[in-house]
């Protein structure tokens, strides 16, 4: 994390290397800009801000420093411009507490779309970029990682709801943990599984390719029927504002929505396991799903709230992999949360939230397990099969 004490540059500083934008450039939606009464709330919520301290790292900072883009008064090759679009996490945490309802999340993504255009975008965003655009390269990952495939489905899902259901494998998901859609599968077998599926569109709209991830989402939309059901809180919030809220659901949601009861519970050592959660941003902050999974987890197992659950743990994406420095920051308090709490496992409801604490919790040697919702569930559900007499 570089020295931001050089960089809280002033809005008219104009320095860098591109040329100044002319007035009103188009880049962003003014109506979006113009909602930002410069209120300050938001400050408090934002995981950078609190890191640094620096107002430059705030929401309200950064769209000062849009404001100065848009107006030409800060020059595309501004390099505080080009940190601060790098250096903010998306968690949209932001959101929740705007009293003038600043859409945050879409002008970081307009924002990204001009700052990171070509070249300038980071190389491993659009290495990972390319992999993903190409349903075949996704394909290939079933040749060494057993993930769920092939089921045709059926035309009803339990709760007397007469429409199609798919399950949609997510492109990180799918390499490192196959084990997950298989989970899906053996709680909720009527869900239908079509082979070839793509992105979801989620990777480019958070790395300056809005446009291609808005048509990756129309495509995958018309590639699965009916409810889209995800186990990925980013890639539902992305469809669900491509494709409309009534489309798409993640899994705590759907198992709700078709009275999915969870059978048995979760041991450790003679007693009832102690789990916490790790909200998905997104999830949380742009689709408001929080009730689901802890009503879920807590028939199961004793639910254990951590104080900052709703915090981002760094995740982000990519961010994890631009900038593995930060990330781990921010994701220090959650570790220490999660050893206060002295938990057997931490849910997480996204890959990307699986892979960081995974990592996380094996570095700090914890004895905290992190595992998807569905696994949890299933973890219960074979014991109460176990226990049943027959």
């Amino acid at each position: 994390m570089i020295d931001r004490s050089a960089s809280d540059a002033r809005p008219d500083a104009a320095s860098g290397t591109g040329r100044p934008a002319p007035a009103s450039a188009g880049i962003f939606d003014p109506g979006l800009l113009d909602r930002c009464i410069s209120c300050g709330f938001c400050l408090p919520v934002c995981p950078t801000y609190r890191l640094t301290g620096q107002e430059t790292s705030s929401p309200r900072g950064r769209i000062t420093l849009m404001r100065a883009l848009e107006s030409g008064r800060l020059a595309d090759g501004d390099p505080t411009l080009a940190e601060e679009a790098s250096f903010c996490l998306g968690c949209r945490a932001c959101e929740t507490v705007c009293p003038a309802g600043v859409r945050y999340g879409e002008l970081l993504e307009q924002w990204r779309d001009h700052q990171w255009r070509g070249r300038r975008r980071p190389l491993l965003a659009r290495l990972l970029m390319a992999v993903v655009s190409r349903p075949a390269l996704l394909g290939l990952q079933r040749l060494v990682r057993r993930y769920a495939t092939g089921k045709a489905g059926r035309r009803a899902v339990p709760g007397g709801a007469d429409r199609p259901a798919s399950l949609m494998l997510g492109c990180v998901e799918r390499g490192l943990y196959p084990e997950v859609s298989r989970a899906v599968l053996e709680l909720r077998p009527e869900l239908a599984v079509p082979g070839g599926q793509g992105c979801c569109g989620a990777l480019h709209a958070h790395n300056g390719d809005s446009a291609a991830g808005r048509e990756l989402a129309r495509k995958l939309g018309e590639r699965l029927d009916g409810t889209i059901v995800t186990t990925a809180g980013g890639c539902a919030a992305h469809l669900a504002h491509h494709l409309g809220r009534d489309r798409v659901a993640e899994l705590s949601e759907y198992l709700e929505r078709t009275g999915y009861r969870p059978a048995g519970e979760v041991r450790v050592n003679g007693r009832r396991a102690r789990v916490a959660l790790q909200d998905s941003c997104h999830l949380r902050n742009a689709l408001g799903v929080t009730r689901p999974p802890r009503e879920l987890i807590a028939a199961v197992a004793d639910y254990v709230e951590l104080p900052n659950a709703g915090d981002c743990c760094g995740a982000a994406g990519t961010y994890s992999l631009l900038r593995p420095a930060d990330s781990r920051a921010v994701l220090r308090p959650k570790l220490e949360a999660i050893e206060a709490a002295d938990v057997d496992y931490v849910v997480a409801l996204n890959p990307g939230c699986l892979r960081q604490l995974r990592q996380g919790l094996r570095r700090a040697r914890s004895r905290a397990k992190a595992i998807h919702l569905a696994e949890l569930l299933v973890m219960a559900a074979r014991a109460a099969n176990r226990s049943t007499p027959r």
